[in-house]
C-alpha cells in the first residue's frame, strides 16, 4: 500500500515569516564614472528583519550606532547661549510690546 503525500508547497506566509526570522542583508556598491571621473556614487544596506533579529543581530556587529552623549559647554559656548537666551528674552519683549 503506497502512502500519498500532498505537494511540499511553500506558501508565501511561511517565506516571509522566515525571512523576518532569519533577515536578508543586501549590501550593494554602484560607481557611475566618465573617463576616470566619478559622476555617480551610490553605498546602501538593505536590511530586511523583524525589529527584534535585526536589534539582536545589529548590536553584535556593531552596525548599531551607539547615543551620543552630550557635550559640556566650553566657557565661550556657556556665554554665546546665555547672549542668545537674553537677546531671545528681549525680542520676545519687544514682540509683546508691539501687540
Amino acid at each position: 500500500m503506497a502512502v500519498e503525500r500532498a505537494p511540499a508547497g511553500t506558501s508565501l506566509i511561511d517565506v516571509l515569516d522566515r525571512v523576518l526570522d532569519k533577515g536578508i542583508v543586501i549590501d550593494a556598491y554602484v560607481r557611475v564614472s566618465l573617463v576616470g571621473i566619478d559622476l555617480v556614487t551610490v553605498e546602501a544596506r538593505i536590511v530586511v528583519a523583524a525589529i527584534d533579529t535585526y536589534l539582536k543581530y545589529a548590536e553584535a556587529v556593531g552596525v548599531m550606532p551607539s547615543v551620543a552623549r552630550p557635550h559640556a559647554l566650553t566657557d565661550g559656548e556657556q556665554t554665546e547661549l546665555e547672549r542668545m537666551r537674553a537677546e531671545n528674552l528681549e525680542l520676545r519683549r519687544r514682540l509683546q510690546e508691539a501687540e
